[in-house]
């Protein structure tokens, strides 16, 4: 059945948030805006159906200018395993400086891809075969209904699961939404090299994901996985 990937647009905002950069080992400093895989991560938390759909972030808006604070944080430097006795939390407790983002906002908008039953894994089909109702206007439905009563799986966060995410579906029929950033506000720049995602497809050869962000008017288009514009 041939179809189209429907595009839905969420509005998140939050008191603060934290988008960590990988580069900086030591303390924690955000990237200037929301991370496309954090904002897929939010759409996830709404509605994900493994091996049967996945989101693609298309553009990102930026609606309120971006400010900064710092906060320091306790934080434990070890990680617990089936193999150790445990942790002492007094003795591996550290404290770092975090440099974070506050009064954030954002319009996210993604594309439901509906994977065919067809391209999708054997592994899909171990514990449930699809039902005679599987096409991609099931999973359109599904999102709609929990994103517009504000329903998620999991709490929705801003890079860091304490800076827990408002979410709400927006319209399509609005056609006047409030602005994004304009250039006065800051709402051109270069943003850098910024993460786009983790590549899971190879579980011994985990690849982190980049591309070339660039803000104009407050709005970041984002190129698709499978883009010259992504790099490994």
């Amino acid at each position: 059945m041939e179809h189209t990937d429907k595009e839905y647009c969420l509005e998140v905002w939050g008191d603060f948030a934290c988008f960590t950069r990988p580069e900086l080992k030591v303390e924690r400093v955000s990237y200037d805006v929301i991370t496309p895989s954090a904002a897929r991560a939010i759409f996830e938390a709404v509605l994900f159906k493994k091996y049967a759909m996945r989101w693609q972030v298309t553009k990102i808006e930026v609606l309120n200018p971006i400010l900064w604070t710092s906060v320091r944080r306790n934080e434990v430097g070890a990680t617990a395993s089936a193999k150790s006795a445990g942790i002492y939390i007094e003795e591996k407790r550290q404290q770092k400086n975090t440099l974070l983002l506050k009064d954030v906002r954002y319009r996210i908008w993604a594309q439901l891809v509906y994977i065919p039953v067809s391209e999708r894994p054997k592994a899909a089909f171990d514990k449930r075969p699809p039902g005679n109702d599987e096409n991609p206007m099931k999973y359109y439905q599904m999102f709609e209904r929990r994103a517009s009563q504000g329903q998620c799986f999991t709490q929705p966060y801003l890079g860091t699961r304490e800076f827990a995410a408002s979410f709400r579906l927006v319209n399509p029929t609005v056609k006047v939404l409030p602005p994004p950033l304009s250039a006065d506000q800051g709402g051109d720049r270069d943003l850098g090299f910024m993460l786009y995602d983790m590549d899971f497809s190879n579980p011994k050869d985990i690849q982190a994901l980049f591309y070339r962000a660039v803000m104009k008017g407050g709005v970041i288009i984002v190129p698709p996985i499978d883009s010259k514009e992504v790099l490994r």
